[in-house]
């Protein structure tokens, strides 16, 4: 895996959705979401605001919560909920329902995109009557590193 290929793509592939919806990616908007996207592990927001600090910078945390909404608005990335945290969305450029393998051990985020997964929960849904705005499926165990080092 060529982490600063994967890194350059997503900041490209960000700069294309956000000139196809009208949007500013914002030098600020810019270093929150390359903060998410130099791991593969779910980023918390006081993380992102501690590296946006680093070299003496102000930055409060109203500036990063808002760059995080905006970049979570356009699809670039995804709130982990049971973490608490964000990650990259691997496929921006695509309307898609997310889910996310999450690592126990190692920590690692995963997302794959299975559209029986999104069409079952949306059908189960609307079978109780509810309408599915957004989802992100969440599952978590092992990765295969992981697995193979226990």
């Amino acid at each position: 895996h060529d982490h600063g290929k994967c890194v350059a793509e997503a900041l490209a592939d960000s700069e294309d959705v956000c000139e196809a919806q009208g949007a500013r990616l914002t030098p600020q908007r810019r270093r929150v979401l390359e903060l998410i996207w130099r791991s593969h592990v779910p980023v918390g927001a006081y993380e992102i605001l501690d590296a946006m600090r680093n070299g003496g910078r102000r930055v409060d945390p109203p500036t990063v919560y808002r760059a995080l909404e905006f970049l979570a608005a356009l699809g670039l990335i995804h709130r982990i909920s049971t973490r608490n945290a964000f990650i990259g969305c691997s496929h921006p450029t695509s309307e898609h329902w997310a889910q996310v393998l999450l690592c126990d051990d190692c920590g690692q985020a995963t997302e794959m995109e299975l559209g029986v997964i999104a069409q079952g929960l949306a059908d189960g849904a609307a079978d109780l009557g509810f309408a599915v705005a957004n989802q992100t499926v969440e599952a978590s165990g092992l990765c295969r590193t992981c697995r193979a080092a226990h």
